[in-house]
C-alpha cells in the first residue's frame, strides 16, 4: 500500500514538472518517465487543438444544418493547409530535436528561424485563394447553392487568416523538438480559452458585435490563434525556452532552407495524400445529403476530441527519436517507440469502448436531429472499431517522421490511402449501394492497414540511418 502511495505522489510530482517547462534531458534515465514527462504536455496541447472544434461544432450547430455542413466541407479544404503545416513542422522537430540531441542550439535556432519564413511564404499563397474565391471552392466540393449563400464567409476568414493555423502548428513543433512541449501546451492553452469566450460573441452577437452565424466561428477561431501565435514569437525572441531567436538569424540561409525542404517534402507528400483522400471522402458523403453530411461532420469532430491525445503521445515518440538518435542512442529511440505505442493503444481501446456504448448519446448533444444524430452515431461506432490501430499506428508513423525518414510514411499513405481507401470506399458507398456505411468502414479497414505495414517497415530498422 505504502508503495501506491508513493508511485500516486511521484507521478503527481512529475505531472507538475511535466507542465511546468523545467528542462528535461530526455537522452538518459528511464524511458518510461521520458514518455511521460514529453507525453503529458502533448496530449494536452492535443486536446486544446480539439476543443476548437468541438466548441465550434457546439454553437454552429446552434445556427442550422448548413452551418455544419459548411464547417465540414471547409475544413476538408482547410485539411490541405493542415497538411503544409505539418509537413513543415515534421521538419522542424526532426531537425530542431536532432540538433538539440547533438547540443547544438544555435543550429537549432536557425532551422528554428526558417521554417517560419516558409511558412508564411506558403501562408500568403494560400490567403489569396481564400479570400478571392470561397463560393467557388464550396462549389468544388459538392454544396448547395443554400448553403454556398449561408457559409461563403465562414471559408473566406478562416483561409484568409490560414497564417495563424500555419505559424501555430509549426511554432509548437519547435518547441517539441526541442522538448519544450509545455510552451507548445500553454500556446494552445491561450488561443482555445480565447475562441471559447469569443465564439458565441460572434456567432450570436453581443452589444455592438452583430450576429455573424457561421462566419463568426471563423472569426474568433483567428483571432483566438492569431494571438497565440504573437505569445510564441515573444517568447521565442526572449529565449525562455530552449530556442532563442535574435536579430542576427534573420536572415535567409539557403543552405538551412534547402535542407528543410528537403526532409518537409516527404511529410508535406505524406500529408497531402491522407488530406486528399479525405476531400474525396467528403466529396462522396456529399452525395447523400446534409443531414448524413451534418452527422459525419460531428462524429468526425467528436472523434478528433480523443485522437488528438494520441496524436500527443506520437508527438513524444517522435521527439524521442529525433533527440537519442542525435546523441546516438539508436536503441533507446527505438524502446521509445514501442513503449510509447503500448501507451497509446491502451489509451484508445479503452475510448472505443465508451463510443461504441455511449454513440448516440454523445451526438446527440450536438443536434437535436434524428437523422443527423443515427448517421453520426454510426459514423462514430464503425470508426471506433478500429481505435486501437489507429493509436498504435500514429506512433510508429510519426516515429519515422522524428527520425527524418518522411518518405517512408508517404509511402505507406500512398498505398493505403489512394490505392485502397478511396477506391473500396467509391465501390461500398457507390457501386454497391452501401451508403455512408462504406464510406465508414473503407475509412477503419485503412488505418489498420497503415498500422500494419508501419510496424513490418518499423522493424526493419532503416530509419536508423537516416541524416538530417
Amino acid at each position: 500500500m505504502q508503495s501506491n502511495k508513493v508511485s500516486i505522489k511521484q507521478l503527481i510530482h512529475y505531472f507538475k514538472i511535466a507542465v511546468s517547462g523545467k528542462e528535461q534531458d530526455f537522452t538518459s534515465g528511464s524511458i518510461r518517465k521520458a514518455v511521460f514527462m514529453l507525453s503529458i504536455p502533448m496530449i494536452l496541447e492535443m486536446l486544446m487543438e480539439s476543443i476548437f472544434a468541438i466548441v465550434d461544432i457546439f454553437y454552429v450547430s446552434k445556427v442550422s444544418v448548413n452551418a455544419v455542413a459548411t464547417i465540414g466541407l471547409t475544413e476538408s479544404v482547410v485539411t490541405l493547409v493542415y497538411a503544409l503545416a505539418i509537413g513543415l513542422s515534421m521538419a522542424a522537430t526532426a531537425i530542431v530535436a536532432r540538433r538539440i540531441g547533438e547540443k547544438d542550439r544555435e543550429g537549432a535556432s536557425q532551422a528554428a528561424t526558417q521554417v517560419i519564413f516558409l511558412g508564411i511564404l506558403v501562408a500568403i499563397f494560400i490567403s489569396v485563394f481564400g479570400i478571392l474565391y470561397p463560393k467557388e471552392i464550396l462549389g468544388l466540393m459538392g454544396g448547395e447553392p443554400e448553403l454556398i449563400a449561408e457559409g461563403y464567409g465562414y471559408t473566406q476568414v478562416l483561409l484568409g487568416g490560414n497564417v495563424t493555423i500555419m505559424l501555430l502548428f509549426l511554432i509548437n513543433a519547435i518547441f517539441r523538438g526541442a522538448g519544450d512541449a509545455s510552451i507548445a501546451m500553454w500556446a494552445l492553452v491561450l488561443s482555445n480559452g480565447l475562441n471559447i469566450i469569443l465564439d458565441p460573441i460572434f456567432i450570436f452577437g453581443l452589444g455592438p458585435i452583430p450576429a455573424f452565424g457561421v462566419e463568426g466561428a471563423a472569426i474568433a477561431t483567428t483571432i483566438g490563434r492569431g494571438s497565440a501565435v504573437l505569445f510564441q514569437i515573444g517568447i521565442l525572441f526572449y529565449g525562455w525556452g530552449k530556442i532563442k531567436i535574435r536579430l542576427k538569424d534573420l536572415v535567409l540561409k539557403v543552405a538551412v532552407i534547402l535542407n528543410l525542404i528537403k526532409v518537409s517534402l516527404g511529410g508535406i507528400g505524406q500529408f497531402l495524400i491522407g488530406t486528399s483522400s479525405w476531400v474525396f471522402l467528403m466529396r462522396i458523403m456529399s452525395e447523400f445529403g446534409s443531414e448524413v453530411l451534418a452527422g459525419y461532420t460531428i462524429a468526425i469532430r467528436v472523434m478528433m476530441f480523443t485522437l488528438m491525445p494520441a496524436w500527443g503521445m506520437s508527438n513524444a515518440a517522435a521527439t524521442l527519436v529525433g533527440q537519442n538518435l542525435g546523441a546516438q542512442k539508436p536503441d533507446r529511440a527505438e524502446q521509445s517507440v514501442w513503449k510509447t505505442g503500448k501507451f497509446s493503444a491502451v489509451f484508445m481501446g479503452i475510448v472505443s469502448v465508451f463510443y461504441l456504448i455511449f454513440a448516440n448519446e454523445i451526438i446527440s448533444w450536438f443536434t437535436p436531429e434524428p437523422e443527423v444524430i443515427k448517421n453520426g452515431a454510426l459514423c462514430l461506432r464503425i470508426i471506433a472499431a478500429g481505435y486501437i490501430f489507429y493509436g498504435y499506428g500514429m506512433v510508429i508513423i510519426n516515429a519515422f517522421n522524428g527520425a527524418g525518414d518522411t518518405k517512408t510514411p508517404t509511402w505507406i499513405n500512398f498505398i493505403c490511402f489512394w490505392l485502397f481507401q478511396l477506391p473500396f470506399a467509391y465501390l461500398l458507398a457507390i457501386n454497391l449501394d452501401f451508403g455512408p456505411v462504406g464510406v465508414f468502414a473503407a475509412i477503419t479497414i485503412a488505418e489498420v492497414f497503415i498500422t500494419v505495414l508501419g510496424v513490418i517497415w518499423f522493424k526493419k530498422g532503416f530509419w536508423k540511418s537516416v541524416k538530417v
